[in-house]
């Protein structure tokens, strides 16, 4: 962690930089390589700017340079516009010259592939040494609105002038930093920082965040992800900007199949990329919004506000095809629209204004002037019944006055969010929300949409402390472990050794071997190159006398031998029948993007037949853990449903808990871990897992 006074300087010259060298700076308008030059002045930047390019003495007004050498100092800035091989070399004169920070438009690295990809390594050690930090490559540069900097080749800087105001943008995308400075704007939102990262070779989505976290303009964090590069950086940066009241919003792609990891565990062939990185956004308190216009709609929404404590929503409106749509849209996505309570009607139908116990309060045509509207919408607001109101408003939106009647003037509109939807086009209205700091919402998709992120906000989750007394013996028999994955009966050893029982079981190396466990028994192959060995036709079940459980072992090690030849035989597994409740499956993996994981799920065959699941980062926490059990619904059959005997949630959970502690196992790194199934037992009886599966790293 760098010094205050070093992060201080390096947001200095990153942001409102005295001095900037522009080295490949054009003369010629048409080509992108003059736009930094003329957008800086023409948007007000009032430090030095120093064109570097050997083949002019003179570019629009400013003394040019051949190279950096010849450049008057201190620079404090670098934009470098070259072709990508010339790139690494004035980097190495950044260094030279001590400049403290190089953004890089020129593409040609590690976008490209393995050439690109030892360049831009290269490029960076260089830089490491000196001191210089990074900005791209492959980026569109950055504008730091307050200190009237716009520090790059975007296009929509020819035609956009700055709003000032609370919103900062970090982006993967270069040109999606226009597309929103473009569209917030025509709406009256202001901006503070957009930075675009291109290839995040040093400087990243998360430092930058960090920065902001700290920066005295920024009140809200927009992220636009394509993926995850420094997710530990990103992770400590949200949670310091909600500290800081400072709320987090992120668009990522990548919501679809595309792109889904095959391993070797169940779990990691459930789990998307996308489940992924809602987990992250959740612990970590970062609002997540499915529509690029949500992510500068829904900063207005939520400012000043905490996480609700429940997920319900009032909808008021006066026109009840439009607020339907809102409805429709937030039961969809999981919202609960919830109508007035009884006391609340009795309290309005006192006042003569009569509603009804409706999700959605529409006051018919005719009876929502008077000050009706009004007086309703600040009932709602400060009912304790919701954590959220949203307003529709049909034609009358286009008319000022009504909005001021409706909406201004409700009491207690700070208590909870409001939403507002305006059904026509009504773009003036939508500007005169913004301007009195009201959330407006241009379509039904984006309000709800944005309602919805904000209901499912939480802060960050506690992070569990590593307990090293609870992780010695899985330690130990980690660092003992031989080979990178391990049979079953070892994986269940080292479960055993976090706190997981697992069932009686023994392993035989032939049928001759007797065995002292109760029948019925499980036989299964014992081989860690057989991870699914029921798909191999390698597990018997309900073997119930000591001549079957020969005959069993026999006919399975020579179908093995002769089915898997190259597999490693470590014997039979010979393991006591058990029954319970449920089967749940309990999965662990260390993804590359976010870090550990657990999962829990429906276990046995349900595992691929539903998949019905839900993760978080690990490790977790036991009353995280017990959250899980209630987020599975098929899980409903252990909580008592329908008079049916309870289950032992408690020990689930604990084992929850345990199979996320690997995340703190150091001796080994363990890269993904699976129960499969888990037995959950009556209450009180516990839990006792009957297979699983360990891989290293």
């Amino acid at each position: 962690m760098r010094g205050v006074t070093s992060t201080t300087s390096l947001c200095r010259a990153l942001f409102s930089p005295r001095s900037v060298a522009l080295v490949g700076a054009s003369a010629d308008v048409r080509k992108n390589n003059s736009r930094p030059q003329r957008f800086l002045r023409s948007h007000g930047y009032a430090g030095r700017i120093l064109p570097i390019n050997p083949r002019h003495k003179e570019i629009f007004g400013e003394t040019t340079y051949p190279d950096l050498r010849s450049a008057p100092g201190p620079i404090d800035h670098a934009f470098i516009m070259v072709p990508a091989p010339a790139v690494p070399e004035i980097v190495m004169q950044c260094c030279e010259l001590r400049i403290p920070v190089a953004t890089i438009f020129s593409a040609g690295f590690a976008e490209l592939g393995e050439e690109g990809l030892k360049r831009q390594r290269d490029m960076v050690a260089t830089a490491r040494a000196a001191g210089v930090r990074l900005l791209g490559p492959n980026c569109m540069g950055l504008i730091n609105v307050h200190g009237k900097t716009a520090l790059s080749v975007n296009a929509v800087l020819e035609r956009e002038q700055f709003r000032a105001g609370p919103l900062s943008v970090v982006s993967q995308s270069g040109s999606t930093l226009g597309t929103l400075l473009s569209r917030a704007q025509a709406r009256g939102l202001g901006f503070s920082k957009l930075v675009s990262v291109g290839n995040e070779c040093d400087l990243g989505v998360g430092e930058i965040a960090d920065f902001l976290a700290d920066d005295p303009d920024t009140g809200a964090i927009l992220l636009f992800l394509e993926t995850f590069r420094d997710s530990k950086l990103l992770a400590a940066a949200a949670r310091r900007a909600f500290a800081a009241g400072k709320p987090v919003i992120a668009y990522k792609l990548g919501r679809s199949e595309v792109g889904r990891l095959a391993a070797a565990s169940h779990t990691g062939a459930m789990v998307g990329t996308d489940e992924l990185a809602s987990a992250f956004f959740s612990a970590n308190g970062i609002m997540r919004v499915d529509m690029l216009e949500s992510l500068f709609e829904l900063p207005q929404l939520v400012r000043a506000q905490k996480p609700p404590v429940r997920r319900r929503v009032a909808v008021l409106t006066g026109t009840g095809g439009a607020a339907a749509m809102v409805a429709d849209r937030l039961g969809l996505l999981g919202a609960e629209v919830v109508p007035p309570p009884p006391a609340l009607i009795a309290e309005l139908r006192g006042k003569d204004l009569p509603i009804n116990d409706a999700p959605i309060t529409d006051i018919p045509m005719g009876r929502s002037e008077g000050g009706a509207y009004t007086a309703i919408l600040s009932a709602l607001l400060a009912s304790d019944h919701c954590d959220a109101v949203v307003s529709v408003i049909g034609s009358s939106s286009q008319d000022p006055k009504t909005l001021v009647d409706r909406l201004l003037k409700a009491e207690a509109r700070d208590r909870k969010p409001l939403a507002v939807f305006l059904a026509p086009r009504a773009d003036d209205g939508l500007l005169f929300l913004q301007t009195h700091g009201i959330a407006g919402f241009r379509t039904p998709e984006s309000c709800a949409d944005a309602v919805n992120a904000y209901l499912n906000w939480r802060g960050p989750a506690p992070q569990e402390p590593s307990p090293p007394d609870e992780l010695a013996a899985a330690e130990a028999l980690a660092t003992a472990a031989r080979g990178v994955r391990l049979n079953e009966y070892d994986a269940c050893a080292l479960f055993a050794a976090l706190g997981i029982a697992q069932a009686q079981s023994v392993v035989v190396a032939d049928s001759g071997q007797s065995v002292a466990i109760d029948f019925p028994v499980a036989v299964k192959l014992l081989s860690p190159d057989i991870p699914h060995k029921s798909d191999a036709g390698m597990v018997e079940l309900d073997v119930s006398s000591a001549a079957n459980l020969r005959s069993a072992v026999q006919l399975m090690l020579n179908q093995a031998r002769k089915r898997f030849p190259q597999a490693r035989l470590d014997g039979v597994l010979v393991q006591r029948m058990q029954r319970g409740l449920a089967e749940v499956i309990i999965g662990y993996r260390r993804d590359p993007e976010v870090g550990p994981i657990v999962l829990l799920g429906m276990g046995g065959i349900m595992a691929e037949l539903k998949r019905s699941y839900c993760l978080r980062l690990a490790p977790v926490s036991l009353n995280t853990a017990m959250e899980m059990i209630e987020e599975v619904p098929e899980l409903a059959i252990l909580r008592g449903f329908r008079n049916l005997p309870r289950g032992d949630c408690t020990a689930l959970a604990r084992a929850i808990r345990a199979m996320s502690l690997l995340a703190c196992v150091t001796s080994r790194v363990v890269s993904e871990a699976e129960i499969n199934p888990l037995i959950v037992r009556e209450e009180g009886k516990g839990v006792v897992a009957v297979d699983g599966l360990v891989v290293f790293e």
